[in-house]
């Protein structure tokens, strides 16, 4: 569990001044902006951990029965391992466990028995109907410090970090 940061200072900006004093010729900018990404999402995905604890599915469970919830057709496994960007190995382990709970379809394609499609069941549109509102709220509590132009600043410039991070990938054939 990550421990909560005192009132004056936080987490990143005492990583800074370890740094500086470790390694005082390094410019360690770029930890100010991606330290505290990477810190937000670590402790959000802690509080996403224990709002669906009671629903009996993992964060990794859930993200594939939304990815088969916003779809209006049934998915090919591959299609929900690039909108989760889980491994391919993860989403076979993750729907077979989802499928024994009764809350996914696994379905060969008959024309082609490789393809495996996945839909949603009503037990599982009935978990992710329950489950999302509860993990949006979690997610308002997050930005309750930020008004709606500040919000909305935050995520203009944050879709240019994740658009750049893309490129990168796609530049290094990832």
């Amino acid at each position: 569990m990550i421990a909560p940061e005192s009132s004056n200072t936080d987490f990143i900006s005492r990583l800074r001044r370890s740094w500086k004093q470790a390694l005082p010729e390094l410019d360690t900018t770029p930890v100010e902006l991606m330290g505290r990404i990477n810190r937000i999402s670590a402790l959000s995905t802690q509080q996403l951990d224990r709002v669906l604890a009671s629903s009996g599915v993992s964060r990794s469970e859930f993200d594939v029965l939304c990815a088969l919830a916003r779809s209006d057709r049934p998915l090919r496994a591959s299609e929900v391992t690039a909108q989760t960007m889980l491994s391919g190995a993860a989403t076979t382990k993750l729907t077979a466990r989802l499928d024994d709970a009764g809350l996914l379809r696994r379905q060969r394609l008959e024309r082609d028995g490789r393809v495996v499609l996945l839909e949603l069941t009503d037990a599982g549109r009935t978990l992710v109907e329950t489950q999302f509102p509860r993990c949006l709220d979690q997610e308002r509590q997050l930005l309750a410090g930020l008004d709606d132009t500040e919000q909305a600043d935050l995520a203009r410039l944050l879709r240019k970090v994740s658009g750049a991070a893309e490129r990168t990938l796609l530049d290094q054939g990832f």
